[in-house]
């Protein structure tokens, strides 16, 4: 995922890797789980032909939402469902 959304790699003073800094591994004082995601990226189609290319399951593929966005869901391998959207205008 972090090649779909095109984030930079982080790596903290533990030398754990981060791909953003919206997040967290939680420092493993929880049990993993998987999670939900709406991120706003460049391209929202590029990152979603990225996202499934590298193993990712289609949800929804790329459409134009009424509240300005276009948007593609998808599932990664650890079950997370992430929202990838591109900001296009107003209704």
């Amino acid at each position: 995922m972090r090649r779909a959304m095109s984030a930079p790699e982080r790596r903290r003073k533990s030398g754990s890797k981060t791909r953003s800094s919206l997040i967290s591994d939680g420092g493993g004082a929880r049990e993993a789980m998987p999670t939900f995601l709406y991120v706003y990226v460049e391209n929202a189609d590029e990152a979603y032909r990225r996202a499934i290319a590298a193993g990712a399951e289609s949800i929804e593929p790329p459409a134009d939402t009424p509240y300005g966005d276009r948007r593609a869901t998808v599932r990664d391998s650890w079950a997370n469902v992430w929202q990838i959207a591109t900001y296009r205008s107003n209704p």
